[in-house]
């Protein structure tokens, strides 16, 4: 996606006088928007020369502490970087009282090159790579979530609410069209607000626990859309469940007894000639399908410390709960990460269902568009396809714990050099670092705050 110009900018201020705020945001390597509140008379100048942040954002920890150790803060002298916003991404903030839009950031160096620590940027390789072998990522983005009552968050003891009709989930009623009646109000307001801001938000489903839903993203045939998109939405999702007196959360396992969060990422590859790469029934693979399910499986273990990247992520992979504990695949089966969709011939696709919808979008995306290229260009086989319940069929071979799957990465030539050596070298010490304090200092703060961030 280009950077944007300052006409994007005057069509918008001239469209909608009424705006009196803009937030300008990015997503830290942690998955976390953090920027700046602009008035209109500010926003011209933004597009033409950019916003400027210090470059210590991006050395930030999920609960916002320095990490010294990724040398973005003293030996930098917390300079700025000029952040530009991202051409298609100004749109309408719609759950604000004030009226309010929103736009997303990238950052640069001041030599005009790509910020090292920017996700965006990693994203961006990967796609480029892609591109450069005449193939098209086509994705969607799932993204599951919970609301959860209010003040019993603040009370640090997590429960589903009451809807505007006073009735309250409390039981596991997988796809029960009740509580879509129930909370209608909220979701129909989500549904509005992602019209308003051109989100291509579609099905909606009562997922496997107590106020537990998914609003399915339409796919798109530019992946960093998708991946914009998916940030977008969370911020809508969040906004507008404050805005009805919930709490949203996309925290992977916010209840330990109950269904976890997943983001899973839909995939497909097009070519000038063909719009879907991995087009076909039956138990026949396309070249492209199988090699990518190949790079996938080969992969995941080395990955796993972006697709869990925080201590309460892991509480998601156990046996029978929808998250793998393996590399696998199989036709149309739920029990494994790698699911090769049912449907017409034209619509077969791949989903990768290991991620916690906590996981940065634009990393989340990343690594799995890498192993897909690493798939190819090394023409990995993949394993034999699963039939019936996977998890009786293969054994925990995935980093199960945070610290493990830092292990694992850190060793990953992989990750370095598909997302940048800097960057998986930044995204690393930042996650190493927190798992450090977490595991000498976990208190229900860090939670309660984890859980309202995620």
């Amino acid at each position: 996606m280009a950077r944007a110009n300052e006409k994007e900018a005057a069509d918008f201020l001239a469209a909608h006088p009424e705006i009196v705020q803009f937030q300008a945001f990015l997503t830290d390597p942690s998955g976390v928007a953090r920027g700046k509140v602009l008035r209109p008379e500010e926003l011209p100048g933004a597009y033409r020369d950019g916003r400027p942040l210090p470059c210590s954002i991006e050395s930030l920890d999920i609960l916002g502490a320095d990490v010294l150790e990724t040398g973005l803060v003293w030996e930098e002298g917390d300079s700025d970087r000029p952040c530009f916003p991202v051409a298609g991404t100004l749109t309408h903030a719609p759950w604000h009282d004030v009226p309010t839009a929103q736009l997303i950031l990238e950052s640069w160096e001041r030599d005009g090159s790509p910020t090292p620590a920017d996700p965006r940027h990693a994203l961006a390789r990967t796609v480029a790579a892609l591109e450069g072998k005449g193939l098209r990522p086509v994705v969607a983005i799932e993204l599951e979530f919970y609301l959860i009552d209010r003040e019993a968050v603040l009370a640090g003891r997590p429960k589903p609410p009451a809807a505007a009709n006073g009735f309250a989930p409390s039981h596991l009623q997988a796809y029960l069209m009740q509580d879509l009646e129930d909370f209608a109000p909220f979701l129909n307001e989500v549904f509005a607000g992602a019209r308003k801001m051109g989100l291509p938000a579609r099905t909606l489903i009562s997922e496997y626990a107590p106020a537990q839903f998914e609003i399915v993203l339409e796919h798109r045939g530019d992946a960093m859309r998708a991946a914009d998109d998916a940030v977008l939405y969370k911020r809508l999702v969040k906004g507008v469940a404050d805005r009805h007196g919930y709490v949203a959360t996309f925290m992977a396992k916010p209840y330990a007894e109950l269904s976890g969060s997943g983001m899973h990422v839909h995939v497909s590859l097009a070519d000038d000639r063909n719009p879907n790469l991995f087009a076909g029934e039956g138990t026949a693979l396309t070249p492209h399908l199988r090699h990518a399910i190949g790079g996938l499986e080969q992969t995941m273990a080395e990955s796993m410390a972006v697709f869990a990247p925080n201590a309460n992520s892991f509480r998601r992979f156990r046996r029978n709960s929808y998250a793998p504990l393996a590399p696998a695949w199989a036709f149309d089966n739920r029990s494994v990460p790698l699911r090769v969709t049912a449907g017409r011939p034209e619509t077969r696709h791949l989903e990768h269902r290991v991620s916690g919808a906590d996981a940065n979008p634009y990393l989340g995306l990343a690594v799995v568009l890498a192993g897909i290229a690493e798939g190819i260009d090394r023409k990995i086989e993949p394993s034999a396809p699963i039939v019936g319940d996977g998890y009786g069929q293969k054994e925990a071979t995935l980093p199960m714990n945070w610290w493990r799957a830092l292990e694992v990465a850190r060793r990953s030539d992989f990750l370095r050099e598909r997302l940048g050596e800097q960057f998986a070298n930044i995204f690393l010490t930042i996650k190493e670092a927190e798992c450090d304090r977490f595991f000498a200092s976990v208190s229900d703060l860090d939670f309660d705050w984890y859980l309202r961030n995620a």
